[in-house]
């Protein structure tokens, strides 16, 4: 559908009914109509290339699909399990290592983001996929790589996860690994070291871990694919912690009680040793989509895959060929390369496409927008999940990420889709009733605190952190600032006010967590743009007031940021230095989130958002949609940073179109 040819005024009318004709009240007339008007026009433009890429690429079913992007230590593992599996195919190790080849630093290394430095465990899981994709060590690719790994201590200086895949071919020493006892599996919900402490995402990735830490399996590789020229000191076994630890902490307290759980190990002390395996299998087993998901994350679906054929099963055992197939649908092969996503995104992408779209201006029943909402309504969940056992009493009513992910719905993407639905509720297109179901949910998932976890309720048990495993810092869930300030938004949206205990309650965890500068840390985007946008959206939908000292201090903190092309950025290295906060390269994703937290926050349009809007027009594309390379999404901060490739495409349409909305009922400030 060409949106921009022909009658340009007729087609903008029927699809984008925001182009300002006259001056707000109060405004000056001559100042709008020269400034807003023309650039009103300008936006409808923009958007309706990219309203009408978007509706091009709508599946038949009704949602939408964009790549999730990560570093290669993802599609690496799948060629390591591939291997250990026996499954070799010479043609898909080739579109493997090119793709590992492709993303290769000129420094021979390779990054955890685009424009990151190189990561030491990264790149040892790169050189070893690709030997045994066959390439030799003299290689001028793995040379490079083999250099750098040296020089920042070899081989034993890797974070755990890396050491258990070299573990599995023979290449590193499984008792220079923590362990974790399947014991721990049967520990009941109120103990502290009970699996439920965990977030969702460590639980289905640990719990079926555990069994191959227990059976330690070793599967033999050809002597050239071994890495021995990797380690600084070949002969002697790597210490379990590749980081000097402090004489008094918690941490060196784990390592020592590692080591007493590795003397007991082959021992008879293990009295409750089989009940835990069989346990545990069942756990696994329990935890398995009917399509062959677990959890719908890559580490759950690998490692479980891992614990089942540990324990004897072959690849024809049906839950190990569902869970492959499963993993199979997460490649993506493009330009004669394959890689594999760590998690599918069509519910948040559906979700977040129609809420731009609708700002955007695309009318309400749109057939492809009804199309996207009865898909959305049948993918939520009535199922309890993990997240019941410390709600047991509540209703289940949640969305997942993925396509199939019943265990483990979640507030984020429920908070939007409910966002988008509810604005269907009295057109008969949406049973408003399950609607309340999922509004339910989110609000019986609010925490002590006051404020939202993604998946858990009160899953803020720090000193799991700590744990030998935990080296990602990713073992909890607590609350955080963007998640509360996202579930604020929706509860505005439909009617929540200040007054209302749920919100009260959270806008003083809000309170409690903005930084000294005004900001809030983003959990879930890169960084404290994301979160500060998601908490100034959150306050001004439930009314909080805009004058209030610590609101406006937010506002301030944005408009100093700002960059000098009129956007916004900020580099992912801000989660490990304080001192990069809000500094990077401006982003689309990132400049559009910066908008929406200011004309969410201000009463005025201001001068920033129209640097902003500037900035977003004179970098979109002829077809509609903008560059944007940098990585603006994480999944656990500092070690695996995201590039949701639809965020440089709906977040700058759906700042525009609030632009544009704001435009016509308020005015401009000067």
């Amino acid at each position: 559908m060409d949106l921009i040819s022909g009658e340009m005024s007729r087609i903008l009318g029927r699809y984008f009914g925001f182009i300002s004709t006259s001056p707000a009240e109060g405004e000056n007339a001559t100042f709008s109509a020269g400034r807003l008007d023309a650039l009103n026009e300008e936006i409808a433009r923009a958007a309706a290339r990219t309203s009408g890429n978007y509706l091009g690429e709508q599946h038949p079913d009704g949602y939408w699909w964009y790549e999730l992007e990560a570093n290669v230590t993802i599609t690496s593992e799948y060629l390591m399990l591939l291997h250990f599996l026996g499954l070799y195919d010479r043609q898909r190790d080739e579109l493997i290592a090119r793709h590992i080849l492709n993303n290769q630093r000129p420094d021979g290394t390779w990054a955890i983001h685009w424009g990151g430095e190189g990561d030491l465990s990264t790149t040892v899981e790169a050189y070893f996929a690709l030997k045994l994709a066959g390439f030799d060590p003299d290689d001028p690719p793995l040379r490079k790589a083999r250099e750098f790994i040296l020089k920042n201590g070899g081989v034993e200086s890797c974070r755990v996860f890396t050491r258990i895949f070299l573990a599995l071919f023979g290449e590193f020493d499984w008792k220079a690994i923590p362990s974790i006892p399947v014991e721990v599996n049967l520990m009941p919900s109120w103990f502290p070291m009970s699996i439920y402490r965990m977030s969702s995402w460590a639980r289905c990735t640990f719990v079926p871990l555990s069994i191959v830490l227990d059976l330690r399996p070793v599967r033999p590789i050809p002597r050239g694919a071994r890495i021995r020229e990797l380690y600084k000191v070949p002969d002697k076994m790597p210490s379990l912690s590749p980081k000097k630890l402090s004489t008094f902490s918690w941490k060196r307290f784990f390592f020592i009680l590692d080591m007493v759980i590795k003397a007991a190990e082959d021992t008879p002390l293990r009295v409750f040793r089989n009940k835990a395996m069989g346990f545990t299998e069942r756990w696994v087993r329990e935890r398995q989509e009917p399509t062959g998901d677990w959890g719908g994350i890559q580490p759950a679906m690998v490692n479980s895959i891992l614990a089942l054929s540990s324990l004897g099963h072959d690849v024809s055992h049906e839950p190990i060929r569902k869970g492959l197939e499963a993993l199979e649908r997460f490649t993506l092969e493009k330009e004669e390369e394959l890689m594999l996503q760590s998690c599918i995104s069509p519910v948040w992408d559906t979700a977040l496409t129609s809420l731009a779209l609708l700002h955007a201006g695309l009318r309400k029943d749109h057939p492809q927008l009804i199309k996207a909402c009865r898909w959305l309504a049948s993918k939520q969940i009535f199922k309890k999940g993990d997240w019941s056992i410390k709600r047991p009493g509540l209703e289940p009513g949640g969305w997942a990420f993925e396509f199939e992910n019943s265990w483990y719905p979640d507030v984020d993407d429920t908070a939007v889709v409910l966002m988008l639905l509810y604005r269907y509720a009295d057109d008969g297109v949406i049973d408003r009733a399950k609607l309340d179901r999922g509004l339910s949910w989110i609000l019986g998932m609010q925490g002590r605190d006051g404020g939202w976890g993604a998946f858990d309720v009160d899953n803020n048990m720090r000193i799991l952190n700590q744990l030998p495993l935990g080296d990602l810092e990713a073992m909890i869930d607590p609350s955080t600032p963007d998640l509360t300030g996202r579930v604020l938004e929706l509860l505005g949206q439909i009617g929540y006010g200040t007054n209302d205990r749920a919100v009260k309650k959270a806008i003083k965890f809000l309170r409690k967590t903005q930084e000294g500068d005004g900001s809030w840390w983003g959990r879930w985007g890169v960084n404290h743009i994301y979160g500060t946008c998601a908490v100034l959206c959150g306050l001004g939908a439930v009314g909080e007031s805009l004058k209030a000292p610590y609101v406006r201090k937010a506002v301030r903190w944005i408009k100093d940021n700002q960059n000098q092309d009129g956007g916004w950025g900020e580099c992912c290295e801000s989660y490990a230095d304080p001192s990069l906060k809000c500094r990077g390269a401006s982003t689309p994703s990132q400049t559009a989130w910066a908008m929406m937290a200011l004309m969410a926050a201000e009463q005025e349009i201001v001068e920033e958002v129209i640097r902003g809007v500037k900035y977003l027009l004179k970098r979109q594309k002829d077809d509609g949609t903008w560059d944007e390379e940098w990585f603006t999404g994480t999944g656990f901060p500092k070690y695996f940073m995201l590039r949701y490739h639809n965020y440089r495409n709906c977040f700058p349409l759906m700042a525009l179109g609030k632009f544009c909305q704001r435009s016509r009922s308020r005015g401009l400030g000067q």
